[in-house]
């Protein structure tokens, strides 16, 4: 079976496509064709929208579904038109909470990801700034990381404190394990004074000799091999040093992210 799904907002559209993808992940057997449509925020621009999702009705003969976080009911009604299923994000939260808070909500569109809070903004700057300059070893200056994440070349390091950065405010840095480190199995000094904030990551060897591959072509570094010899060791020695890891070979960024920061008992608001 394959399916199209339309993530329509009045905003960017991110919370649409997130918790859609979320939905979606439920059905293995369904493949399914996504498009993300924001800004719909005048009924210009929906009725375009609107004119989009029926002619792929009439080509693929199947019904679309649109996942929803248009505020302006008006426009909702417009998309609402268009003949396909509507799931609204919305609109189950929206009444109970009117009658629990004794207000009606206000039709502030593109809020959830506007920029609301200049501090709050700030800080997840600056932390992606501190994760680009501590990445891969090019600063051991690491007195403000609030986690340092070790492992070898390749295992998810840098996009991981990335994640942590831009959605958590997170100050994330990485120390890739060099040979050296490995063939003595002992967790590198510069590293000793910041134990309380170390986190291992992991990866399966084939996996890591296919990135690996992709970088550097039939060289002794993405040979299977040196993988899984890089891997023992790093293994090795976290599981002595008492450090907590994880292996990232089947698991999402989110998801890798998220159990860093509980392990670590950083407690970070997702922005």
């Amino acid at each position: 079976m394959r399916r199209t799904i339309f993530y329509i907002s009045d905003g960017t559209g991110i919370t649409a496509e997130t918790i859609g993808h979320s939905v979606l992940t439920q059905f293995d057997d369904v493949q399914f064709d996504t498009y993300r449509i924001p800004f719909v925020d005048s009924a210009e621009h929906a009725e375009a929208a609107v004119l989009r999702i029926k002619t792929l009705y009439a080509q693929t003969g199947a019904r679309p579904i649109v996942v929803n976080t248009v505020i302006d009911p008006a426009l909702s009604e417009i998309l609402a038109s268009s003949g396909a299923l509507m799931m609204d994000v919305f609109a189950p939260f929206i009444e109970p909470l009117e009658n629990e808070l004794g207000v009606k909500r206000k039709l502030s569109i593109g809020k959830a990801h506007g920029l609301v809070n200049f501090a709050e903004y700030e800080a997840r700057i600056n932390a992606t700034n501190y994760a680009l300059t501590h990445d891969d070893g090019a600063n051991f200056n690491y007195a403000d990381a609030d986690v340092i994440l070790v492992g070898v070349s390749r295992s998810g390091k840098t996009p991981t404190c990335l994640y942590m950065a831009l959605h958590f405010g997170v100050k994330a840095a990485n120390y890739p394990l060099t040979d050296e480190d490995l063939e003595k199995l002992e967790l590198p000094k510069r590293l000793v004074p910041y134990r309380a904030r170390l986190y291992g990551l992991s990866i399966d060897a084939n996996r890591l000799a296919q990135v690996r591959e992709a970088r550097k072509p039939n060289s002794r570094y993405a040979t299977l091999a040196q993988c899984r010899w890089e891997l023992d060791q790093a293994d090795r020695l976290l599981r002595r040093e008492n450090i907590p890891w994880l292996n990232t070979t089947h698991t999402s960024i989110e998801e890798i992210g998220s159990k860093i920061l509980s392990s670590l008992g950083i407690d970070k608001q997702m922005y």
